[in-house]
């Protein structure tokens, strides 16, 4: 098989199954907190560290929302787990500045949770083998963008960075921010990225001290995580109050 053909099989391979990384890096953190020598570090040196890594988890939950706030209905980037999907194609707003501002979103996310061990040699390994995982996915859908919009795409990928936005290259929506769209899509995502917060937390609590405690600040935010998470999935699913015409 052409190595291209097989880079686009199993980046579409991998794109099925993204929704297992969290279980990977999950299952990963265990052993890094266990072995991660935090002695060292001093209480401020332990909060600065916290405030950063949640700093871009929140970076990416931004970056995501921007994307998914500004994305019309049947446009690249409505991808679904059954396969790439796209009616027209997106290069205005957040797409004009990157190609793949929900995947450069879920790294800042993800690398947050992953800061948070406080085992920098983890940052480095997830770093490279988050690019290695999406480098094929990412493949594969520009791909399928290749086919279905030709020149069109091509120009706007010559022009466009894949991962690093270039901030001078924007060019203004074609459809306004959309809060409700953000309120619908994304609370899942929040809520995964507080749960991981609180895995490390509680691994590291019990490792260090042989026990945790309920009441920490982190518990207090799932909490609240929850609650609004609950609220959100019952008026996506029971109302239309989220519901917008013309928004996936």
């Amino acid at each position: 098989m052409a190595l291209v053909n097989a880079f686009e099989r199993e980046g579409n391979f991998l794109f099925r199954h993204r929704g297992e990384i969290p279980v990977v890096l999950f299952l990963a953190a265990i052993p890094v907190v266990y072995f991660t020598d935090t002695s060292w570090l001093s209480a401020q040196a332990r909060l600065i560290l916290t405030c950063f890594a949640a700093g871009l988890s929140a970076l990416g939950f931004v970056i995501r929302a921007v994307a998914i706030a500004t994305t019309p209905k049947g446009t690249s980037g409505r991808n679904t787990k059954a396969g790439q999907v796209a009616e027209t194609l997106n290069t205005t707003g957040i797409y004009s500045m990157v190609r793949h501002p929900l995947y450069l979103g879920n790294y800042f996310m993800w690398i947050g949770i992953v800061l948070y061990s406080f085992n920098f040699a983890f940052v480095v390994i997830v770093t490279l083998a988050f690019w290695l995982y999406y480098e094929r996915i990412m493949f594969a859908e520009e791909r399928f963008l290749e086919r279905k919009f030709g020149d069109d795409y091509m120009d706007w990928a010559n022009a466009t960075p894949a991962f690093v936005p270039f901030i001078r290259k924007y060019r203004k929506n074609v459809v306004p921010f959309s809060l409700r769209s953000v309120l619908r899509r994304e609370y899942s995502g929040v809520l995964a990225t507080v749960v991981g917060f609180v895995f490390i937390d509680d691994l590291r609590a019990y490792f260090e001290a042989g026990s945790f405690s309920w009441e920490t600040p982190w518990h207090y935010v799932l909490a609240a995580t929850l609650f609004v998470t609950l609220v959100l999935r019952s008026l996506k699913h029971y109302t239309s109050f989220l519901n917008e015409e013309g928004r996936s």
